[in-house]
């Protein structure tokens, strides 16, 4: 290897290593603050907390390398740029894509190193973040809890006044608002004096043992007249036991499923099983449902009824019948048949509703598996994508430092998570195809990246302003030229 390579490659990597360390501290104190309700107030120790961030850690290095590689490109370039390093190896025959040569072999490794991280790492550390959480409250239940203000637990909403004792298990002042399971607001309310949690660790249940309390419940009566007498009932108890679904501490936002989080995970391999067998289970459902719609079209609680006249109708001539289907039948009849094909059509209609449902359900977590496959892939392009976006920016720009390369590095990656996150949530509801969200943002930067190498190749500037300025000065000019004609001739006149 040249003298020339190991420099440019020393300059690279100490730049590249210090901007990952920076944005990677960042990125990890923006997690724990999207995580401080998981780790205030909980009495975890700092082994626990260590554990917590080292399994969040390797979920931020997709959005930290790119950004890293991106804003290391341009600061070494453009410092080679400002001090007419550059320039000197250009005078020397020196191109810019033989200075890229080695620079490129390095960012090929890395991206191998990003598909083979994220492939395994990433995967491997979600399913130990996800279950650490889920621990937490089961091997020390008071953590589930926080004193002195509401803890959210599936359709449970509890507030204790103090916790003692080890673990902080006994707990006193205990208010309690349960969920209507079918609807929102809070319909039963229980209080109690006194309280103890016991849980297990190979459990996902949480054991609430209450003493001395009350619990007041709304009923809501069958009749929507009576609702308005707004009936309750209030009962008292000395010992009441409340089981507790801790699953629900395993998903980082409510909004999402239980089984489209899980799509994380799985490396490539797994994500490719897993999807034959959702792709198998949905042709299914879509054939066992055309097949059940197909059967219910017919009407056959009438079959019977009608069946002595269905020969004699179908002799009877379609002009004779005066153009009515129902012609021959009677108003008894005809009540019949209408009344049932509502009815039929009514059930076909909710039937059809339901399983449109369960099946853009279906689609959406087969769609989040293809995502999570093309997105292993892309973090490896998108190393080379920022590669050669902020080389030859930087190389244009003559700038380093921590300037002006920041302003680009951040307009540009803004740009590509942006377009990023737009193309997969529209990919994952089914609006595009999901190869096409997820590699949306490469697609369009790509473009950019090529057009920045050929102008940095070929010394153009970033923008050229003589191609902007140069039509509008020869505008001004004629009309400069014009004004002074005709002041000429009235002077002359």
């Amino acid at each position: 290897m040249k003298i020339l390579d190991k420099y440019i490659l020393r300059t690279f990597f100490s730049s590249f290593a210090s901007v990952f360390v920076i944005l990677f501290f960042i990125f990890i104190l923006q997690g724990i603050w999207l995580f401080i309700a998981d780790l205030a107030g909980k009495d975890l120790d700092l082994a626990s907390i260590i554990k917590f961030i080292l399994f969040y850690m390797p979920t931020m290095v997709p959005l930290v390398l790119p950004l890293s590689i991106l804003l290391a490109s341009i600061m070494t370039f453009g410092d080679l740029s400002e001090n007419y390093e550059f320039a000197a190896m250009k005078s020397a025959g020196v191109s810019l894509m033989r200075i890229l040569k080695r620079l490129s072999v390095f960012i090929t490794i890395l991206s191998i190193a990003a598909f083979i991280f994220a492939n395994n790492v990433i995967p491997f550390a979600q399913y130990k973040f996800t279950n650490f959480r889920r621990n937490i409250a089961q091997v020390k239940p008071a953590m589930a809890i926080t004193e002195g203000q509401f803890s959210e637990i599936g359709i449970y909403t509890i507030k204790v006044d103090k916790k003692s004792g080890e673990n902080g298990k006994y707990l006193k002042g205990i208010t309690i608002h349960k969920r209507a399971s079918f609807g929102t607001g809070n319909l039963t309310v229980i209080k109690a004096k006194d309280g103890e949690l016991i849980s297990n660790e190979n459990s996902n249940n949480l054991q609430f043992i209450l003493y001395s309390g009350s619990q007041y419940e709304e009923i809501i009566p069958k009749k929507y007249e009576d609702r308005n007498k707004l009936p309750f009932s209030k009962t008292f108890f000395k010992k009441y036991v409340v089981n507790i679904d801790l699953s629900k501490l395993s998903n980082s936002d409510i909004d999402n499923s239980t089984i489209s989080n899980t799509n994380t995970m799985l490396n490539f391999n797994e994500l490719k099983y897993t999807l034959d067998s959702l792709n198998k289970n949905y042709k299914k459902d879509v054939i066992s449902f055309a097949e059940n719609i197909h059967q219910r079209t017919t009407i056959n609680n009438l079959n019977g009824y009608l069946k002595s006249k269905n020969d004699s109708i179908n002799k009877v001539p379609y002009s004779e019948k005066n153009g009515d289907l129902l012609g021959y039948y009677s108003g008894f009849e005809k009540t019949k048949i209408i009344d049932a094909a509502k009815g039929n059509i009514v059930s076909i209609n909710f039937s059809v509703e339901g399983s449109k449902t369960d099946l853009e359900f279906k689609q959406k977590n087969i769609n989040s598996h293809w995502l999570a496959i093309y997105d292993k892939f892309v973090i490896a392009y998108a190393c080379f994508l920022m590669f050669f976006i902020g080389a030859p920016l930087g190389a244009i720009i003559r700038k380093g430092g921590l300037g002006l390369p920041i302003v680009f590095a951040i307009l540009i990656f803004i740009s590509f998570h942006f377009i990023n996150t737009f193309g997969k949530k529209v990919a994952q509801e089914n609006g595009m195809t999901p190869f096409f969200g997820a590699w949306m943002s490469s697609i369009i930067l790509t473009p950019l990246a090529v057009l920045l190498t050929y102008r940095a190749t070929n010394d153009i500037g970033l923008i050229n302003l003589d191609r902007i300025l140069t039509p509008i000065q020869n505008i001004f000019k004629k009309i400069i030229t014009k004004k002074n004609k005709n002041v000429f001739t009235e002077n002359t006149a």
